[in-house]
C-alpha cells in the first residue's frame, strides 16, 4: 500500500475539500484525486463520497479510517527511528575478502569499529576465491585483482601493485635475477589461479610462466613459502608488505620489466541506499590504507 495515497485520505479525513486539501500537502487537486483513486481501486471499495463542494467518507472509509491512521504512524516512526540512526553504524557488516588482505588489513580495524559502534556487528567471510555477494546478502567485497565486466558498483582505495620477492636465503644462494629472462634460470612458485605472471616490458603486456618443484591454491601458502626459501613469488603489496619492512622477504626489481599494477576495489551490490554502516567501514579502510601505504 503507498504510504502517500493513505496519506491523502487521512487528510480527507480530517475535513476541507479536494482542493483544501490538494493546498495543505502541497499538491494539485487532479493528483488529490488521483490518490484517492488509487487507493480505492487498491482496496476496491469507495472510500469517500465526493460532491461538488465536500467529501464525506463511506462506512468503508470510516472502517478503514483507524487502520490507514495505523498505517501512517507506523510510516513516521520508522522515518524518525532511522534519521536518529544516520550518524552511528548499526547492524550486521557483511565483508567478504581476500584472506592474507582480511586478516593483515581489515581484521585489526574490526575492534575500534565495534567499539565506536555498539549497534554495529561485524561478518567477515575470508576467501581467496570469487564470492557471490549478492547471493550471499553481503554488504561488500574487497577485491584485488583485474575487474571483469560486472553490475557491481566498483569504489577503487588505493593502489596495491604486483611484486616479485624471495628470501635473502634463496637469493644469497641463487643470485638475484635482473631481467625476465632470468626468471627462467629460478624456481618460481606459482599461485594456481595464476600460473603465468603478467610484467609490463616498454609499455606493453607480457606473460612469464611461473615453473618451480612449489605450488599452491592460496596466497598464504606461497607467502610461507618464499620466506621458506623454496623460491621467488609474486604477490601483490599488501600481501607482503610487513615481510618486506621485516626483512623475511627482499623486494626484486628487474631492469627490463614491472609486475602488474593492481588496486584494492571495494564491490557493492548498488550505489543505491548504501548502509551507513558500509560507508563507514570503507572510510575507514580507506584512511588506512593511505596512512600505511
Amino acid at each position: 500500500m503507498y504510504i502517500p495515497d493513505v496519506e491523502v485520505f487521512i487528510a480527507i479525513a480530517e475535513g476541507g475539500s479536494l482542493s483544501a486539501v490538494a493546498r495543505r500537502l502541497g499538491l494539485t487537486p487532479m493528483a488529490v484525486s488521483r490518490r484517492l483513486a488509487s487507493l480505492e481501486r487498491e482496496l476496491d471499495v469507495r472510500l469517500v463520497h465526493r460532491t461538488t463542494r465536500s467529501v464525506a467518507l463511506t462506512p468503508e472509509g470510516e472502517a478503514f479510517l483507524p487502520y490507514a491512521s495505523t498505517l501512517l504512524e507506523a510510516s513516521e516512526s520508522a522515518r524518525v527511528t532511522l534519521k536518529s540512526r544516520a550518524g552511528t553504524a548499526s547492524g550486521v557488516l557483511k565483508v567478504t575478502a581476500p584472506t592474507v588482505f582480511g586478516q593483515s588489513v581489515i581484521m585489526p580495524l574490526v575492534p575500534s569499529l565495534l567499539d565506536e559502534h555498539p549497534a554495529l556487528k561485524v561478518d567477515i567471510t575470508l576467501s581467496d576465491s570469487i564470492v557471490d555477494i549478492a547471493g550471499l546478502g553481503i554488504d561488500v567485497a574487497i577485491r584485488i585483482a583485474t575487474l571483469r565486466d560486472s553490475a557491481l558498483v566498483a569504489r577503487s582505495l588505493a593502489p596495491n601493485p604486483r611484486v616479485l620477492c624471495a628470501s635473502s636465503i634463496y637469493l644469497q644462494e641463487n643470485g638475484l635475477p635482473e631481467t625476465l629472462n632470468d626468471l627462467s634460470r629460478h624456481r618460481c612458485i606459482a599461485l594456481h589461479s595464476m600460473p603465468y605472471w603478467p610484467f609490463l616490458r616498454g609499455g606493453e603486456p607480457i606473460t612469464v610462466r611461473a615453473e618451480g618443484s612449489f605450488s599452491a591454491n592460496s596466497v598464504e601458502a606461497v607467502r610461507s613459502a618464499s620466506k621458506q626459501g623454496l623460491g621467488l613469488s609474486m604477490l601483490t603489496y599488501w600481501d607482503v608488505r610487513d615481510d618486506l619492512a621485516s626483512g623475511d622477504l627482499q623486494l626484486i626489481e628487474l631492469k627490463d620489466a614491472c609486475p602488474e599494477e593492481l588496486y584494492i576495489t571495494a564491490l557493492l551490490p548498488s550505489r543505491q541506499h548504501v548502509p551507513h554502516r558500509v560507508r563507514i567501514f570503507l572510510d575507514r579502510l580507506e584512511a588506512f590504507l593511505k596512512l600505511h601505504a
